[in-house]
């Protein structure tokens, strides 16, 4: 990992956890909290955020651990370019020869290994490997392999690129839509108002609010597994259940206090001018 400073991270980033089946062809192989995704099909498999740096090691254990090959994943997403989701991305791709697909406002934060973040770019325990980016994303468009279509929801705010995936897993005769959000969180720090580097920030949360509104997910996910409430949902040993995920109304709340956190801090700001 080439990076002037180590990573600062949290236990439960970096805490194993046993990988699982999710519903259908979709499986979490991340850490405790760090969300990674496999999502496997006859022409390869997808694999969706990586962990932070060093991680690339527990992710093949997990993917082994299933029974799957960690040279078959052909195609990696990430839901947004912070070093606690994509450090191990440069590994990963090495190491699998898998493709980097990225939504066009985060392939320069991508190859330059996080240093043209708008909030973390000068901290350099939050720089990562630089990785390139071998297709460009566009808002809506349709990406995946062997049958496997996922539709790519641009949610800027917490990174200017940063997005949701949305697709169907099929299981026993019923169709599951299924979404890894992008929860528009606001890191310390960001400011809503006056933000020279970022200056459409307070639009752009508004954009993705509303537009998460319009999602009817019935299984959702998202980046930190802490987020979609994976530990109540799920035990090591439980046995499989198709429907132990479905959750629409977990994820119209987690929209809803995403909303409030983010008109209480307007507030704030606009009270300070």
């Amino acid at each position: 990992m080439a990076q002037p400073a180590k990573n600062i991270a949290p236990d439960e980033w970096t805490r194993p956890f046993p990988p699982l089946r999710i519903v259908g062809n979709l499986y979490y192989v991340g850490t405790y909290d760090l969300a990674c995704y496999l999502i496997v099909t006859p022409a390869g498999n997808i694999l969706i955020n990586t962990g932070i740096a060093g991680s690339a090691a527990q992710i093949r254990s997990n993917v082994e651990a299933l029974g799957f090959r960690f040279s078959d994943i052909k195609l990696l997403l990430a839901t947004h370019a912070h070093f606690d989701h994509v450090s191990a991305m440069a590994d990963v791709k090495r190491l699998t020869g898998a493709k980097l697909a990225a939504t066009e406002a985060e392939v320069t934060l991508f190859e330059s290994g996080g240093k043209t973040d708008f909030r973390f770019g000068e901290d350099q325990t939050a720089w990562f490997q630089p990785v390139h980016v071998d297709e460009t994303l566009r808002d809506a468009q349709k990406v995946g392999l062997g049958g496997m279509e996922l539709t790519v929801h641009l949610h800027p705010g917490h990174t200017k690129g940063a997005a949701s995936y949305e697709f169907i897993v099929p299981e026993d005769g019923h169709d599951y839509r299924v979404l890894i959000a992008n929860l528009p969180s606001i890191n310390p720090g960001v400011t809503l108002l006056r933000n020279e580097k970022y200056p459409t920030i307070m639009s752009d949360y508004a954009h993705t609010l509303a537009m998460q509104k319009t999602l009817h997910p019935e299984i959702f996910l998202a980046s930190h597994a802490s987020q979609f409430g994976l530990h109540r949902k799920y035990r090591p040993g439980d046995s499989y259940q198709a429907t132990r995920f479905v959750d629409p109304a977990g994820y119209r709340a987690a929209v809803d206090a995403m909303q409030a956190a983010f008109d209480a801090q307007l507030e704030r700001e606009r009270a300070g001018q």
